[in-house]
């Protein structure tokens, strides 16, 4: 008989809309949890794999549930912040969120085992574009960042914000529509006209220095 009642619970549970289920989880219920993983989990493994397939031959299967376990903890850390930070009406669906926070916890994790000596193909993926310039070519990029600072000074404050958080933090269109409180169609929005404004004051730079 409670077979039959847990059997009939998760078959009710299958039936939850997205925001039921999420409003049911923040609520610590068990079932939820466990729909939860039920609609999701592949999508997590698919994300995280995404992720670790660049780096062939560094990873095994214990890393790959290593960022699983990683992902879970992020998912209730400070009371399930993440999960109350999801916010429907900006047009998110709750599954392209678990897809950006299995991402993210991946890429995490890589950045963590690649300050490992011992994960040398890891090291070099991070150290990318760290070869220090010639002196010529350094001194060139600090007259060329002086100059975009300098461009960048005339922006409003919240353009100056999206430009760091977006730019130069590396944040997601997702993360960074948390942080401003705007939606993600804005930020792609935003990210263009600043992208354009910018080529156009800088072109004159970019010709002069040509």
């Amino acid at each position: 008989m409670t077979t039959n009642r847990f059997e009939t619970a998760a078959k009710q549970a299958e039936t939850w809309s997205d925001d039921t289920l999420l409003a049911r989880m923040l609520l610590k219920e068990s079932l939820a949890w466990r729909e939860f993983h039920r609609r999701f989990d592949r999508l997590v493994y698919r994300c995280i794999h995404k992720v670790t397939s660049r780096f062939p031959g560094s990873l095994s299967s214990e890393d790959v549930r290593e960022i699983y376990a990683q992902f879970l903890l992020g998912l209730t850390r400070r009371d399930m912040h993440k999960l109350r930070t999801f916010d429907a009406e900006r047009g998110n669906k709750l599954s392209s969120w678990v897809g950006m926070l299995a991402t993210n916890a991946a890429w995490d994790y890589l950045r963590t085992v690649a300050r490992q000596p011992q994960c040398t193909e890891l090291s070099d993926a991070e150290n990318v574009g760290e070869i220090e310039a010639d002196p010529y070519t350094q001194l060139l990029d600090k007259e060329r960042w002086g100059r975009i600072d300098a461009t960048l000074q005339t922006f409003s404050a919240k353009d100056r914000t999206f430009v760091r958080l977006y730019y130069m933090d590396g944040l997601t269109p997702e993360e960074v529509a948390e942080e401003m409180h705007i939606s993600v169609k804005t930020v792609y929005s935003k990210k263009h006209k600043i992208r354009c404004r910018l080529q156009r004051m800088l072109q004159p730079i970019v010709d002069h220095a040509a």
